[in-house]
């Protein structure tokens, strides 16, 4: 008994192919049984099995999908006649002829579409062209292929490509002519009724004479110069989607291809419409790649640059331990993105004093950091002179309102250990810092002013405390204080009292670490949504003196 046969339609013409084998495997892949080289053929598509004496078609996870009869299947027995549609319409037609079934007329007509194949010969080679550049190369490149690929194949003079912005709007992106020349956009005289009528509706569009009709009037600049043809094609992307049963893939137009000549025989036949179709369907997916590809190299750079930043940032910082004759510290900040704008630095001062001060700028990310960097500075500056902390805040609070920086201010502590114990302190809007006694006793030191940067001539004031051997002072910014956890409850300064209140260890470092334990521990599972910053000072007079 003879094989079963396909008629195939597709850009090519008509043929017929025996089915001579099993399984027999149908797709854009070189050596498939049947090859297509339509843009909505999977390289894999479909394949037809025999059994028990009939045969199974079956979708091999195309993209487009495969259909008998317009259903969209994934495994169907076929029955002689059975019309088969790999993608969509301007996939390929294929109706299945049983064994002993008459010979179709449309076998005598395999010649029919010379031109066609000719013209497809020709964009198969430049769809490779465009695969291999959507995965190197960046977005003017393809659509300069593009482009010279559209012109070559439809004969046409010139020709765009407009893509959507954000908005939804269309951009010229890229305009061309014969001999790879590029136009500027101002020079490509055209309106825009066309392309944003193809890309609305998705149609493709040709004007066999821009006189005729209601396009006279908006093309004259057009036609002054001799070119009334126009054909228009979208460019679209077809996503498959496994939600909806009776729509396999969903369409989304991302821009439109338009060429325009004076030669209106080959620019408007079928065979280069149905080539420009196609090229336009791999031309999406490329532009689409192109464009991912462009995005992830930006990500890539500016990823680098945080990473920069992020180094130059820790490296203004001081050590994050600091020991001396009478004191000992520590400090840590983590911020919620790779910078942030919390900050903290140490001072030798000239009377062998130390200076200690942790500062928080309003808001985060690179402004904040910067800003951040501006204010260490400012209080190195000014408090390593000797001045006062009073003094020295309202120094840099003066030269902050005077750049004019909108929207941007800053809480800061700025305190003074002297060697007998005495400390001196200016609290300028920051979250209290709490000292602790050897014998457990608990105060705020709140004396100030407001934050720094939003008046000048404010007034800051001086607050003092007299420490004893192994009291200490814990320094937070609100990124601890505020911490929440996944019911957006608040860390709170009670939290971090108890925690205080139930150290086991002795030391600097044993107290900053169970600080920010306790943190992590509370907002276990929530994102952390501001930089977390902590300082720990204790006055030992009998510590040794360490580099």
């Amino acid at each position: 008994m003879p094989d079963p046969r396909l008629e195939v339609h597709d850009a090519q013409g008509c043929r017929v192919v025996a089915v001579g084998r099993t399984p027999f495997l149908i797709g854009r892949r070189a050596g498939s049984d049947l090859l297509l080289s339509s843009g909505e053929i999977s390289r894999d598509h479909a394949e037809i099995v025999s059994r028990s004496g009939g045969h199974i078609l079956r979708d091999r996870g195309s993209r487009y999908g495969t259909f008998v009869n317009d259903a969209s299947i994934v495994e169907r027995t076929l029955a002689d006649g059975d019309r088969i549609r790999l993608g969509r319409t301007g996939g390929a037609e294929i109706v299945f002829l049983a064994s002993g079934a008459a010979e179709p007329a449309a076998a005598t007509r395999v010649g029919s579409g010379a031109s066609a194949v000719n013209d497809l010969r020709q964009v198969a080679a430049l769809l490779e062209g465009l695969r291999a550049l959507s995965s190197a190369r960046v977005l003017d490149d393809v659509l300069a292929l593009v482009m010279d690929s559209a012109i070559a194949v439809s004969g046409a003079e010139r020709g765009f490509i407009m893509l959507a912005n954000d908005e939804g709007a269309l951009e010229l992106k890229m305009a061309r002519a014969r001999g790879r020349q590029t136009l500027s956009g101002s020079g490509f005289e055209t309106s825009r009724k066309i392309p944003e009528e193809v890309f609305r509706t998705g149609r493709t569009r040709i004007e066999a004479d821009l006189l005729d009709g209601d396009l006279a009037n908006v093309h004259m600049g057009t036609v002054a110069l001799g070119i009334r043809h126009v054909l228009c094609v979208p460019l679209r992307l077809m996503q498959f989607t496994e939600a909806a049963p009776a729509a396999s893939t969903a369409e989304r137009r991302i821009g439109v291809l338009y060429l325009d000549s004076r030669d209106k025989a080959r620019l408007l036949s079928p065979s280069t419409e149905s080539a420009l179709e196609t090229l336009a369907n791999e031309a999406a997916v490329a532009i689409q790649n192109a464009e991912l590809y462009r995005a992830a190299l930006e990500k890539a750079k500016l990823e680098r640059e945080m990473e920069t930043a992020a180094e130059i940032q820790q490296a203004l910082l001081p050590n994050r331990r600091r020991s001396g004759p009478f004191f000992e510290a520590v400090a840590a900040t983590l911020p919620c993105r790779s910078i942030g704008g919390d900050f903290f630095d140490y001072l030798d001062l000239p009377d062998g004093a130390l200076g200690f001060a942790l500062g928080d700028v309003a808001g985060k990310g690179p402004p904040a950091a910067l800003l951040g960097a501006l204010m260490q500075g400012s209080v190195a500056a000014e408090g390593s002179s000797g001045a006062a902390p009073a003094a020295t805040i309202t120094t840099v609070n003066t030269a902050l309102v005077n750049r004019g920086i909108q929207g941007r201010f800053v809480t800061l502590f700025y305190g003074v250990l002297s060697p007998d114990g005495r400390l001196t302190y200016c609290n300028a809007g920051h979250n209290a810092p709490v000292l602790v006694t050897a014998a457990g006793e608990v105060s705020r030191l709140e004396t100030g002013g407001m934050v720094v940067g939003l008046f000048d001539g404010v007034p800051f004031v001086e607050g003092s405390a007299t420490l004893r051997p192994d009291d200490y002072i814990v320094l937070f910014s609100d990124g601890v204080s505020e911490a929440m956890n996944e019911a957006e409850d608040e860390f709170g300064d009670e939290r971090i009292l108890e925690c205080l209140a139930r150290l086991t260890e002795s030391g600097t470092e044993a107290c900053l670490q169970q600080l920010f334990a306790s943190v992590k521990r509370f907002t276990a599972g929530a994102v952390q949504n501001d930089d977390v910053t902590a300082m720990v000072v204790a006055y030992q007079p009998r510590a040794a003196a360490t580099a």
